[in-house]
């Protein structure tokens, strides 16, 4: 923890706005606002979804004290730092040493993770990959987790290939599964209206965003709670209900329980999130009542008296904790040339 002030004191300075991840007073919601300003004020077209292979595992540790010299010239905390890195990692009672990656758990392994893409791609893209755009671009990266908007494809793709080339460089690779460049915006969401089609979506942060319309018709960026994190969520509350189910008396983890429905709120429950979040309780109150008549061989309660005991001992209803970021929308006036976009700005909508 000393370390990590230090270097937190040495490095926050440096950090880009793109950077989100592992930053004091920064958070998840944070970029998730500043992803949605980008779509939503910006003439983005293209997006590219990329994700970084086993990051945390595949960090090379010379490239990483390399990093580090650039801004720390004392030889001690270096060395202490590199003590670190190398400390291993223990599996199933065995010590195993690495000579990549950066610890699982360690208090100090994010921020020099955000170090390490700091350099490697932060900077590079700010100072040598969007000063060769002819249009607009934006980076929001949260850790290793990042998304790039784009306004013409023909830069998308091209970035894309030079990612793969500048992260390879550094001992990284992009996962191919997980990666892609997609069409998203207004103009796609127009054009694919007009076609009867669907624009696609990508996965950010826990989020699915997609193309979504406000009541008036006009586009707007949609977020709902990913697929594939909704089912971890309700699988990993499943293990957990029937682990304490007789571990604790009922009044005890019924508590605990209202306290892990506030937590899934205040971080999904962003506005247009509603149907999601009722989705998770309705599932959440059946897990419930499954594990609370398997606590022994006899059934505690039929339908009928669980629904008359959450009347009197219920849980915390879906609630929306995060609106939607009041700012100044870009509202483009017609669906202009892709290569020429005309802008102008209201008070919003």
């Amino acid at each position: 923890m000393g370390i990590k002030k230090i270097l937190e004191a040495i490095f926050e300075c440096d950090f880009l706005d793109v950077s989100y991840g592992f930053c004091p007073k920064r958070s998840c919601h944070d970029a998730l606002d500043t992803l949605d300003e980008v779509i939503m004020t910006k003439p983005i077209n293209y997006v590219v979804d990329m994700d970084i292979e086993k990051f945390f595992d595949t960090v090379d540790h010379r490239w990483l004290m390399e990093c580090l010299r650039q801004r720390i010239a004392d030889p001690g905390l270096l060395r202490l730092i590199a003590r670190f890195l190398r400390s291993g990692v223990m599996e199933e009672g065995k010590h195993l040493e690495t000579d990549r990656g950066t610890p699982q758990g360690g208090v100090l392994s994010p921020l020099l993770a955000n170090i390490y893409l700091h350099y490697i791609l932060d900077l590079w893209f700010e100072r040598a990959v969007r000063k060769r755009l002819k249009g607009y671009a934006g980076l929001v990266r949260y850790a290793d987790d990042f998304v790039v908007c784009f306004q013409y494809g023909s830069e998308a793709k091209a970035f894309g290939e030079a990612l793969r080339r500048r992260l390879g460089k550094f001992g990284l690779r992009i996962s191919e599964e997980k990666s892609r460049i997609i069409e998203f915006g207004r103009y796609a969401w127009r054009r694919a209206q007009r076609k009867g089609k669907r624009v696609a979506t990508f996965d950010f942060l826990g989020f699915t965003h997609y193309c979504d319309k406000t009541r008036g018709g006009k586009f707007k960026l949609g977020r709902r709670t990913a697929r594939k994190k909704l089912t971890q969520k309700l699988k990993a509350m499943n293990r957990w209900l029937k682990a304490v189910r007789n571990a604790v008396k009922l009044e005890e983890w019924w508590q605990i329980l209202r306290l892990k429905l506030i937590g899934h709120y205040r971080y999904y429950g962003i506005s247009g999130n509603m149907p999601k979040l009722k989705r998770y309780y309705n599932q959440i109150v059946r897990l419930a009542y499954k594990w609370i008549n398997r606590r022994s061989q006899k059934r505690s309660y039929n339908w009928r008296q669980f629904s008359r005991f959450l009347q009197y001992n219920p849980l915390p209803l879906p609630r929306i904790y995060k609106p939607y970021p009041v700012l100044a929308r870009g509202c483009i006036s017609e669906e202009p040339d892709e290569g020429k976009p005309q802008v102008r700005f209201c008070e919003g909508h």
